[in-house]
């Protein structure tokens, strides 16, 4: 399995690129993940015999790949997960989903875990969450269709679900839907683009992650992987609150 890449270290932060099979945290598997990963790096980067801090801001799937950040600080931990609460990174990915997609769009649903899977649930469900993304195909072929995704809201499967909740699935997700196997158990999945502002320095940091894409140009043929993305802007970037709901109030995890 390839490592993840370093795509920025400072006292703060280190930010790096997760290859698809990488756990973002441990579990009871004992498999590689982020931040033991992280805690590793750090000590020999920095010739620490002891412990080194490395936290857990965010999270990315296991089969999919992209930037992440890890606090190198418990501040910087605080402050970043502030900033994931309160919904102000922004954050574009890369599918590619069965079937055909030719325009731009939004799409607003409930969500809510429910028989170990999340669900698309309606509005007055009880255990209901926000979720909102907007999207823009880039290329089609063969029955898929690869789409740039600005995502408004981090929940738990969300562009999974919510693609294949319209008949959408991502390839490689057999879990939604998906008839069409991807690269091993990996997803059509890619966080590429990833802005935050710096826990200290305050300053805007724009991170984007390429590499894996071009894994994608080889199982895809005529897919570019990010020659697509540059011939594409996405216009769709509706705040959550200027959407108008009934109901699935927002709820922290």
């Amino acid at each position: 399995m390839n490592e993840p890449s370093v795509l920025y270290l400072d006292n703060h932060l280190l930010v790096i690129g997760k290859p698809a099979g990488f756990l973002s945290q441990g579990d009871h598997s004992g498999d590689d993940d982020v931040i033991s990963w992280s805690k590793n790096y750090l000590k020999k980067a920095f010739s620490k015999p002891g412990n080194v801090y490395a936290g857990l801001v965010h999270r990315l799937d296991r089969p999919v790949s992209g930037v992440m950040v890890v606090a190198r600080t418990s501040k910087a931990a605080s402050r970043l997960t502030a900033q994931w609460k309160n919904r102000t990174p922004v954050k574009r990915y890369l599918a590619i989903v069965e079937g055909h997609l030719d325009s731009p769009g939004e799409m607003k649903d409930c969500i809510a875990k429910k028989d170990q899977k999340v669900r698309v649930v309606s509005p007055s469900h009880p255990a209901g969450k926000k979720a909102l993304l907007s999207f823009n195909p880039v290329w089609s072929k063969n029955g898929m269709t690869a789409v740039d995704i600005s995502l408004k809201t981090g929940r738990p499967h969300q562009i999974r679900v919510q693609f294949s909740s319209r008949g959408f699935p991502l390839l490689g997700d057999f879990r939604y839907g998906a008839t069409r196997r991807f690269d091993g158990k990996n997803l059509a999945l890619h966080s590429y683009s990833l802005t935050f502002e710096h826990p200290v320095k305050k300053e805007e940091m724009n991170f984007t992650w390429g590499s894996p894409l071009q894994v994608w140009s080889k199982l895809l043929p005529g897919f570019k992987g990010r020659a697509h993305l540059k011939q594409t802007v996405i216009h769709l970037h509706p705040e959550p609150n200027q959407f108008e709901w009934n109901g699935c109030e927002f709820q922290d995890r």
